[in-house]
């Protein structure tokens, strides 16, 4: 039988006042004491919404996996209020670690080092190392120091599927999978974070995500490499992370993730492609960059078609990105075409995101 659907809870938090409102302070207590109890609740960060559980009770971190559809070799990124409960849980704290959480957090961006015997192996698949962040998003952090442990919290979705940045996709996908939802609105970054690999030197950026590689050797003050000794290449289509199979670093691994209902592709003459879909009289949803051409303008006047302008700055096109792929997969569409953004650092992770969601790769 299936479970009622959960409550969904606004909460608020206005940036000027130093406590929250009474209303929002009742609602992170019902969600402390259903964490407590080894529940599930769903929040919002800056980056997406996650689902979260107390990651130290190896049984609700479990239950995780269980609503999600995850696969056990996918791990989990733990949330901490500030540096000191970051500490709290790593064997050891290299100096990479240090100046990344001294200078970007709270912020998108999580950092992997060695773990303590405290973090159960569940929410590592079984690794030797965990991510940790601190997420920029006040009511989160106020939340977990009510909890008084720190929290498991992949994206609050299905697995595979297109990430959660309001509280109505978070209900959409997971349904009475989660015993609550905490609404704070849309998410600002709207791309899960950056994943730095701490344990190695220098540095390796596991996912990109909202924080650059220039800001981040910015931050450390020396070289931040990419995996697969690919760090002057942007990915083109080729190899797309860790197999199912074995234990993943990070999460975000997988080669399809991020995935719509509605089968996505980023063609190389996204134009060409969707008159020719268009022409075998399929309804094509279309993210374009140049949307006010004459050529998208005569396409967009056939019958069939949705047209989305997309922002040309790499932020926008982020906070924008998976709402629109939401919004899509309510309209009946046969694809989803998207048209590649540039080739250059600043774009990495949405290259990234939009390739692993992509069932035609280009």
């Amino acid at each position: 039988m299936p479970r009622p659907l959960p409550d969904c809870v606004r909460i608020d938090w206005p940036p000027a006042d130093a406590e929250p409102p009474a209303a929002t302070e009742a609602a992170l207590d019902r969600a402390a004491g259903i964490l407590r109890a080894g529940g599930l609740v769903a929040f919002p960060t800056e980056t997406v919404y996650g689902l979260g559980a107390d990651a130290l009770d190896a049984a609700a971190v479990a239950a995780i996996f269980r609503a999600k559809g995850r696969p056990a070799t996918n791990p989990l990124i733990v949330h901490v209020t500030d540096i000191a409960m970051a500490r709290g849980l790593a064997a050891a704290w290299p100096a990479a670690a240090e100046r990344i959480a001294a200078g970007l957090w709270p912020g998108p961006v999580t950092i992997v080092v060695p773990k303590t015997a405290a973090i159960p192996d569940v929410v590592t698949a079984g690794g030797p190392t965990v991510g940790l962040r601190c997420p920029d998003q006040r009511a989160v952090r106020r939340l977990i120091e009510k909890v008084g442990r720190p929290l498991a919290a992949p994206s609050a979705n299905r697995s595979e599927a297109v990430s959660p940045t309001t509280a109505q996709h978070v209900l959409d996908g997971l349904g009475g999978r989660v015993d609550l939802i905490l609404d704070g609105g849309p998410c600002g970054q709207g791309i899960e974070s950056t994943v730095v690999d701490c344990t190695s030197d220098p540095p390796v950026i596991l996912r990109p995500g909202p924080l650059t590689r220039d800001r981040l050797e910015a931050i450390v003050g020396g070289p931040v490499a990419l995996p697969d000794a690919s760090e002057a290449e942007i990915p083109d289509g080729g190899a797309r992370g860790a197999g199912e199979g074995s234990p993943a670093r990070a999460p975000g691994q997988l080669p399809r993730h991020y995935a719509p209902q509605t089968p996505l592709e980023m063609p190389a003459d996204p134009r060409a492609r969707v008159a020719t879909l268009l022409a075998e009289g399929c309804r094509v949803g279309w993210l374009a960059l140049q949307s006010d051409t004459p050529e998208v303008r005569a396409l967009a006047a056939r019958p069939g078609l949705v047209v989305v302008p997309m922002p040309n700055d790499p932020a926008g096109f982020a906070r924008m990105l998976y709402a629109t792929l939401h919004a899509l997969d309510q309209r009946d569409l046969a694809r989803i075409v998207v048209d590649s953004p540039p080739h250059t650092e600043a774009w990495r992770a949405i290259h990234d995101r939009l390739l692993r969601a992509a069932t035609y790769p280009p």
